[in-house]
């Protein structure tokens, strides 16, 4: 049997040479970018945009990682676009303020459009049967996928498989949610997804990774990694493994390796590259328990679930009163709402899924999950 080839870099800047280095290298050690399109295609590079950050904050992909790629396509005379639609705002202004545009337009890179899509079957898909794609995943012979080493407080951790949802056209995101209200799931649409849109390769930043409570409030942590494979199932175990945390607690680990997406056993995984004991990190701040709280119920009544599940509570010193939980809520007469303007919104955690998309695009890291 043929294993799954992981490439890990150790790289410790964000310095644009030394990404490009970096990339470069672990790109060569599983084949090099010419085993992976054709010179005559065109490619989409899919950041991890969530919301328009900084790239300190470690939110986003790292702009040098993106910088890495578009060199060594244009080395190879590879046309690509890049872009993603991000959990909240116009993918062409949360672009512009993670610093994507800037590198973009200095190799003359055309944004992809995810402002519009169009609907994709999937008669194999195990819970989802049809997407609403991003014009620019549709439009592009092929996907690369530029995500970010991160811990998610649904599924545990997000960096290739989870990255993939980006693709999904703008709000339609927050209808899944709905649809699919538990890890479980959720998960298997996410595997769902990228068995339909099957990306050629992932490509995680973990040099500065988030720890805690990402995928957006959480805190900025040196992991000194990019790790890189075809298999996004095997990056994303690999990122486990690093941090401590059992792959099988990540749902989109389990269900990708019974769907042919990946796997996550040691025994089929090829590694490459520099050891990834260079990069335990035991002290990495992640929930180390399964992503479903209870992994034998992928159904649950409401109640059972808000009983199980941690729920959503804002810091009023934190709030600054901006309204993007409230937005975001998925939930129709929404879970969450301002009694008064001047006080945070209040949940009403009896409609409350616990999809957790206002942790998720808080912007001030005043939401948290207890118990």
């Amino acid at each position: 049997m043929n294993k799954s080839k992981v490439s890990i870099v150790r790289c410790e800047s964000y310095d644009e040479e030394t990404v490009y280095k970096a990339v470069k290298r672990g790109l060569d050690l599983i084949g090099g970018i010419g085993s992976i399109v054709k010179s005559d295609e065109k490619i989409l590079l899919k950041v991890n945009n969530l919301a328009g950050e900084k790239p300190e904050k470690a939110v986003t992909t790292h702009p040098s990682i993106l910088n890495a790629m578009i060199r060594i396509m244009q080395e190879k005379n590879i046309l690509v676009t890049y872009g993603d639609s991000p959990g909240f705002g116009k993918p062409k202004d949360t672009l512009a303020a993670s610093g994507f545009t800037e590198v973009a337009e200095r190799y003359g890179v055309r944004q992809g459009d995810f402002d519009d899509g169009k609907i994709m079957e999937f008669s194999q898909g195990i819970a989802c049967k049809k997407f609403e794609i991003a014009n620019a995943c549709i439009e592009a012979d092929g996907i690369i996928i530029l995500g970010k080493m991160k811990t998610h407080m649904l599924t545990r951790v997000t960096g290739a498989v989870k990255n993939t949802f980006g693709c999904v056209q703008g709000l339609h995101k927050t209808g899944f949610h709905v649809k699919y209200p538990n890890p479980i799931e959720f998960s298997k649409m996410l595997v769902d997804l990228n068995n339909l849109l099957k990306p050629r390769l992932f490509i995680m930043d973990g040099i500065t990774a988030m720890e805690g409570n990402g995928p957006r409030g959480g805190t900025p942590v040196q992991m000194n990694c990019i790790i890189l494979s075809t298999d996004p199932v095997a990056v994303d175990s690999t990122f486990c493994r690093m941090i401590g945390l059992d792959p099988e607690y990540v749902p989109t680990n389990t269900f990708g390796k019974k769907t042919g997406l990946g796997t996550y056993n040691p025994n089929e995984i090829e590694y490459v590259g520099d050891p990834a004991d260079w990069f335990i990190n035991k002290k990495f701040d992640v929930l180390r328990k399964h992503a479903a709280g209870n992994p034998f119920k992928s159904v649950m009544p409401a109640m059972m679930r808000n009983m199980l599940y941690k729920k959503p509570v804002i810091d009023p010193e934190r709030c600054v009163k901006c309204g993007v939980c409230v937005n975001i809520c998925p939930i129709e007469g929404k879970a969450l709402s301002f009694n008064d303007k001047k006080e945070p919104p209040v949940y009403n955690y009896s409609k409350c899924i616990r999809c957790y998309c206002c942790q998720e695009l808080c912007p001030n890291k005043a939401i948290s999950l207890i118990k």
